[in-house]
């Protein structure tokens, strides 16, 4: 049957797409066997792709795989054309005597499919590379982008889709491995678990902005994100500190584990116990997956190919905002800025990864304790608020009447140790205020359980 089909010299097996539909009309059942394996826009032939997907359909909503409703399907759709559909489904089952290497066939299919891709790749960048006025880094984040995405198993083809192969071949398989309970479905844990309750965790593609004004502990709070997620949580995290160095990091975040204070990492004041807590830390760090990077001046492309080089990245820290720089020049930092967070929305959607940023608020945002932060608060904020999903405020009132601020009357009655959490932005949930309690010596936050309509504590 391969020899009736005429295309293009680029690799492929016809006969294995064959096999594969013909084991699949053989023995319905053995499609659950490839259904992760291969998908229908990875065929080379048009029509064996629209026959899988009819396949797909059927199987999605729990109907027999039948050469008769294919066939009926396949004449519906308009995708038989000319040919004798059911002579060619028949053709299909009767060539392939047994079904016994049906996940060799599909290996096979998607195998040929990625070489395919891989040269389109390479065509699309040798064209763009011989473009009059190309900018040479454009060129290359387009190239690494390519590659990252075909070792991710994603598509480079971006052509618009029904919404019924939507459904079907890609909300709803998430919504069953959601209902099972597989954990790489869901939003990230923070290891706040109120916050985890309205925000359902950071979600894959979404851009989170922590806001504070400087020295309220916006880094402080990223680090005890970074620190659950990873040790807690078993992800793998990485780290952008553009403001302060490796070993700054390290020593915030070993203090934050172990329970020694941070003064003690710069005068080395360490006694026994605290040298046993040291070294029980360090095995617990070594233990996760927590990659950090000091680099400063960094673009959004240069930090996207960083973030690529790491395996399985499943969330990125930035801290912070402030210090990016723009992959392109502008006018003001305003216009800057709008490039920066848009470029971050971009390669938090293109990576599939929650990318938490900390930014500081505008001045006016310290204009008496009474008034908490909001939206408006955020530095150069249209563009911020535009393209965050979620936007979490961090307040404590004691900061108004720490050295080099303008004291309150009432000074003496605020806890130093109270902090609060402010859900001011959820794209896809609601509002909240989660109360912290924050403790400077171990650079630690700790949510203060409580009980909140009788839902959770």
């Amino acid at each position: 049957m391969a020899e009736i089909f005429n295309f293009e010299d680029l690799p492929a097996s016809v006969e294995a797409e064959q096999a594969l539909l013909g084991c699949i009309l053989k023995q319905p059942d053995c499609f659950k066997d490839i259904v992760d394996k291969v998908k229908a826009d990875e065929f080379f032939v048009p029509l064996n792709s629209k026959i899988f997907e009819v396949m797909a359909s059927l199987d999605a909503l729990s109907q027999k795989i039948d050469p008769v409703i294919i066939n009926d399907r396949m004449k519906e759709n308009g995708d038989w054309g000319e040919q004798n559909g059911r002579k060619y489904l028949l053709e299909l089952a009767a060539a392939v005597p047994s079904t016994a290497n049906v996940e060799q066939y599909a290996d096979i299919v998607r195998e040929k499919y990625y070489l395919r891709i891989i040269i389109n790749a390479s065509r699309k960048t040798i064209s763009e590379a011989n473009a009059a006025g190309e900018d040479a880094n454009a060129v290359i984040d387009a190239a690494e982008k390519r590659i990252y995405d075909i070792r991710s198993g994603r598509s480079i083809q971006n052509e618009p889709k029904k919404i019924g192969e939507i459904l079907i071949n890609e909300l709803m398989p998430r919504v069953e491995r959601l209902a099972k309970g597989e954990e790489d479905e869901k939003g990230i844990e923070s290891g706040y678990k109120v916050l985890d309750k309205v925000l359902t965790g950071f979600n894959k593609g979404n851009l989170i902005i922590i806001g504070a004004r400087p020295a309220m502990g916006k880094t402080n709070i990223a680090l005890n994100f970074a620190r659950n997620v990873t040790m807690l949580k078993g992800k793998t995290a990485v780290l952008f500190s553009l403001e302060m160095s490796k070993e700054e990091i390290a020593e915030r975040l070993l203090a934050m584990d172990s329970g020694i204070e941070n003064g003690k990492f710069r005068s080395g004041e360490l006694n026994k116990e605290d040298w046993t807590a040291l070294g029980e830390s360090i095995g617990r760090y070594s233990m996760t997956n927590l990659y950090i990077d000091d680099t400063s001046n960094l673009t959004v492309p240069s930090l996207k190919s960083r973030v690529r080089r790491v395996p399985h990245a499943d969330i990125v820290f930035i801290d912070y905002l402030g210090l990016l720089t723009s992959s392109a020049k502008k006018e003001n930092r305003v216009q800057e800025i709008s490039s920066i967070t848009r470029e971050l929305k971009i390669m938090a959607k293109e990576l599939g990864v929650p990318v938490v940023v900390c930014a500081q608020l505008n001045r006016g945002s310290a204009e008496g304790r009474a008034r908490k932060p909001v939206l408006t608060d955020l530095r150069e904020s249209g563009s911020i608020e535009q393209d965050a999903d979620v936007v979490l405020f961090l307040h404590r009132d004691y900061y108004y009447t720490e050295p080099g601020s303008e004291p309150s009357e009432d000074a003496q009655d605020v806890d130093p140790t109270a902090a609060e959490l402010i859900i001011a932005k959820n794209r896809h949930g609601g509002l909240d205020s989660i109360k912290l309690h924050f403790d400077g010596e171990h650079s630690k936050f700790t949510a203060i359980q409580y009980i909140k309509d009788s839902d959770f504590a």
